[in-house]
Formats: C-alpha cells, structure tokens, sequence
C-alpha cells in the first residue's frame, strides 16, 4: 500500500503582511509614547486662577475678550523658550497667581522678565470644584492675607493694608467701577490705580517694569460678568501694554508647558540625536538578526583539548617570553637528525658529515639540504624562520619519497 506525501502547510500571513503589522505597531507604540509625554502640556485644567479656567476665579474670559477686542487671540507662554524669543519682549505678560503656583516658578519668571513690562496678579479666594459642573468652581472663603503676603513679598516688599477702602467706587482710567467685596490693597503714595487715599489697587514698581494688581476681582471671570467692570479691565490693559494688543498670558506658573521629565529630554535637543541613533542601531541590529543563516555559532572551550592546542600555548608563551629568534637553529638541528633517522643515514654521522651524507642523497641539487640548513640556522625574524621550515620539510618529504 503507498501512501501520498503531506501536503506543504501554508503559513497564514503572508511575509509582507507581518513586516507592515510590524511597522504599525511600531509606529503605533511611538505615538502613543509622544502623546503620552506631552499630554499634560496641553490638558486644560479644572477651575482655579489660569488663563484656561472657565471658573469664577480664572481669567478665561478676559482672554476671549481680548480675542474679540484685538480679533486674535493673545498668545500662551508655556516656558523659557517662549520668554527667550525676541518677540515676547514687546508683549505685556499677565501673570496670573493660584495659591498652588510654583514658587520656584515666580522667581525664575521674575529674573527673565527684567525689564521688561509685565503685570502680576495676586490670588484672592479659596476655592473648590462645584459637583456636577465641570470646570466651575465655588468660592468658599479669602486667602489668609499671611498667604497673600508670601507671593507679594516675592514681588515687592510690601504687606496687605488692613481694613476696608474709605470709597464706595473705583477710577479705572475715568470709569467709575464699585468695589469687589473684601478688596485687597497695598499702601502706596502714587498709585496707578486707588481706592482711597494711599490705598494702591494697581502699583507699579520703582526699580522694573513689574505692576501688581493686588485684586484679581478686577479681572477675572467673575468680573466680567458686570458690563462696567468688563470695560474698565480692557482700559486697565491698555494702560499698562507698551502697544496696542501686545497681550501674552503666563502659563508656567500653573504647571502647564514648563515640566521636563525623562522622556522628553529623549524626544528633544540636545538627547534626540542620541535617541534617533539607538534607534537606527537597533533597527539595523534587527534586520541583521533576520538575514542570520544557520544556527548560531557555539561557544569554544577557553581551554581546547589536542596537540594543536599544546603547540598553540607553547608558541604563545615562547612570544610572549621573546624566545623566538633563538628557535631557528634549534629547528634546524632537530630536522637534520630526523631527516638522517628517515633516510637511514649510518650510525655515528653528526654535524657536516651528516649534511654531507644528506646532500648526497639528492641527485638533482647540489648542497641542497646543507644551503637550506644554513637558512634555517642564520634566520633571525618569524617570516625567514617559516620559509626556511617549510623547504626543510618539503626537501625532507621529497626524499622520503624518493626512497618508498
């Protein structure tokens, strides 16, 4: 009875489909690593004194009224590379201050911006996420003016004035606006802005072009719901910026662009070159893993087994003990009493009278063995010592062969 043989089974991808479900992987796996590190740059935060905010405290209004005075929107400073460029030196920067900013933050903002216009303001209230609205918060009571006074004191050296303002409206730049609840002021002889005599809203100070609005009520969202207020906060910018729409917004302060971690440092100058060439190293490690053939090659013995390896240590310690160059007359020596025993020289010959016997055995060359002993005898180098053996051994061969 014969039998068929099997049939060959079909792989069930085919080469060009893994190599691609491979590459979209790949290419999957590093956009999710990218997005993944950058995601909190760019994740809008809930509440709280930022430019983003939509809460009562945050300035996200202010922004959108400026988009719709200016027709675009004011730029977002995320960092020092923002600060670094040419242009930011002609905006105004509003820096807007949470409770839980970076300290850090404010001071290195503070050394780069020398100089240069830029308008601090100062938190006000404690606040806490309204249940069931997303992104509002509700105020539930004034910051200790001691909290207050830690980011002031970073700015200006000077206090929170205590006790309520002597005046029921505010002058912003001719317009009549009432006070917020428990306003926040400063003693100041020439304010920019008053509420009373010696009671500073907006100051500026004497050694930068830093102003500091002690009150945020006057901008914030919550602000801007009165029509009054609303008006005297673009008056407000537009007596402080050095030109006409000239409005960035800090982000750093609140976390938001300025964070470094590893991965980035691995995605960004000066560390991307060495990334890109691991990865092309890897790469190409890879594709020389697939074009392997045969199996892999095993590992040798540190220490082999046979003659060839006894000869191979013998050599290699007469090298390294710089006995080399003395071995060629010994060889020569030792062949010479070989060859004789080989060819069956009479017992007794030694010296010339054995090379004599032994030139006499080759019938087509003259001296032949005894010129090719002097050879081997005055070789002083490895390359004269390996020439000079190896016409011993052939003259030696031949003979032998002669005789059988």
């Amino acid at each position: 009875m014969s039998t068929q043989p099997d049939e060959a089974v079909e792989a069930p991808f085919s080469g060009k489909t893994l190599f691609w479900g491979i590459f979209a992987s790949l290419l999957a796996a590093a956009g999710f690593f990218l997005l993944s590190t950058y995601a909190p740059d760019f994740r809008q935060p809930e509440g709280g004194a930022t430019p983003l905010s939509k809460g009562g405290t945050g300035y996200a209004g202010l922004v959108e009224w400026l988009k719709l005075t200016n027709g675009q929107a004011p730029p977002m400073e995320r960092g020092e590379k923002d600060l670094a460029s040419p242009l930011a030196s002609t905006f105004l920067l509003v820096v807007t201050i949470a409770p839980g900013s970076d300290p850090a933050a404010l001071d290195r903002l503070v050394k780069l911006r020398s100089g240069k216009d830029t308008l601090f303001v100062l938190p006000k209230w404690q606040t806490m996420p309204l249940p069931g609205r997303e992104g509002w918060e509700t105020k539930f009571e004034r910051l200790p003016n001691s909290v207050v006074n830690d980011w002031l004191g970073r700015l200006a050296r000077a206090k929170l004035g205590e006790g309520k303002p002597t005046v029921d409206k505010i002058d912003v730049q001719g317009r009549k606006i009432a006070v917020p609840d428990e306003l926040q002021w400063v003693a100041d002889d020439h304010p920019l802005i008053a509420a009373g005599d010696g009671r500073a809203v907006l100051t500026e100070l004497d050694s930068e072009p830093f102003y500091i609005l002690t009150d945020p009520d006057f901008l914030d969202n919550a602000a801007l719901g009165d029509e009054q207020k609303a008006a005297a906060a673009l008056d407000m910018i537009a007596m402080l910026e050095p030109a006409k729409g000239a409005v960035m917004f800090d982000l750093s302060m609140h976390g938001i662009g300025g964070n470094y971690d590893l991965a980035k440092l691995l995605v960004e100058p000066p560390f991307l070159a060495l990334t890109l060439s691991v990865l092309v190293a890897a790469a190409l490690a890879f594709l020389h893993g697939l074009g392997r053939f045969g199996p892999p090659r095993a590992e040798g013995r540190a220490i082999a087994f046979g003659k060839r390896a006894l000869v191979d240590t013998t050599a290699t310690l007469l090298k390294r003990a710089g006995r080399l160059q003395g071995l060629g007359d010994r060889y020569a020596t030792l062949v010479r009493q070989r060859a004789g025993a080989l060819l069956g020289a009479p017992h007794g010959l030694h010296g010339e009278a054995l090379d004599r016997w032994l030139d006499s055995r080759d019938k087509g060359e003259a001296h032949g063995f005894t010129r090719r002993f002097k050879a081997a005898n005055e070789s002083n180098n490895l390359a004269a010592m390996h020439e000079a053996a190896e016409q011993l051994h052939d003259w030696t061969a031949r003979r032998l062969g002669e005789r059988r």
